[in-house]
């Protein structure tokens, strides 16, 4: 497997509150872990929570992860890990007082084995790329999504929506927090690419999906970001991708 990931602070703001984090979990690349957390809240205080959360869960899979693990201990490590991130993301907020709001998003990934088993909470997004198709895994936790689904607004619509940056779902907003959770195959030759807003929200998944098909995959996060930029680029913008 190749892996690869980028992140910019985009041309408006100030900081940059993503933070990606990609390994391999094999001696031999056999696994591979990817991890986009894209920061809210006052301040700095983005940045403190999603890079909490990318230490946390790194921690814990380095720690956890084995070759010779089964389908539900993956489930089960990335499902535990981010509930921690939340708990200890949620408890800092309460303690502090200029951390009080903060929170992140976060889509997490583990390839093994033929396999892709994906986390997510908030709107930071995973796809899947094979042939010329680009398929999104996760569902966004947002109040566009929620109106999308109620038939109220059409997708069109959602992109211009005064509440399309609106999160229903992030680390460290709730004590508690129920992350979605996905397994889908993958073959030689396809991609699963993780990425914050800051691209999937100024762009098109066809040209993102071209970008990846037809190029090379070490220049991928670079012309991504770019694209990214090239439309407007007012947000952070993170990607990772890994080709099997």
């Amino acid at each position: 497997m190749k892996y690869f990931c980028k992140s910019d602070i985009g041309l408006l703001r100030n900081e940059n509150q993503d933070r990606v984090w990609v390994s391999s979990l094999g001696e031999n690349e056999e696994a591979v872990v990817m991890v986009v957390c894209d920061g809210m809240g006052g301040e700095n205080a983005g940045s403190v929570a999603s890079q909490m959360t990318i230490d946390l869960i790194k921690d814990r899979i380095e720690n956890g992860f084995r070759l010779s693990n089964n389908r539900n201990f993956i489930r089960n490590l990335l499902i535990t890990s981010v509930t921690a991130a939340n708990s200890l993301v949620f408890d800092r907020a309460r303690a502090e007082l200029d951390k009080r709001g903060m929170g992140t998003t976060c889509v997490a990934a583990i390839i093994y084995d033929e396999r892709a088993y994906i986390i997510n909470v908030g709107d930071s997004r995973c796809y899947h790329i094979f042939g010329k198709n680009m398929q999104q895994v996760t569902k966004d936790h947002t109040q566009v999504r929620r109106l999308i689904e109620r038939g109220e607004i059409t997708e069109e619509e959602s992109k211009t929506h005064p509440n399309r940056n609106y999160i229903t779902r992030a680390v460290g907003a709730m004590s508690d927090i129920t992350p979605d959770y996905f397994e889908i195959d993958m073959e030689a030759g396809q991609y699963l690419l993780l990425c914050s807003d800051g691209l999937h929200g100024y762009g098109d998944d066809a040209e993102i999906a071209g970008i990846i098909v037809n190029n090379p995959v070490n220049k991928c996060c670079d012309l991504l970001i770019d694209y990214a930029l090239a439309n407007g680029g007012r947000d952070n913008v993170t990607v990772a991708l890994a080709k099997c």
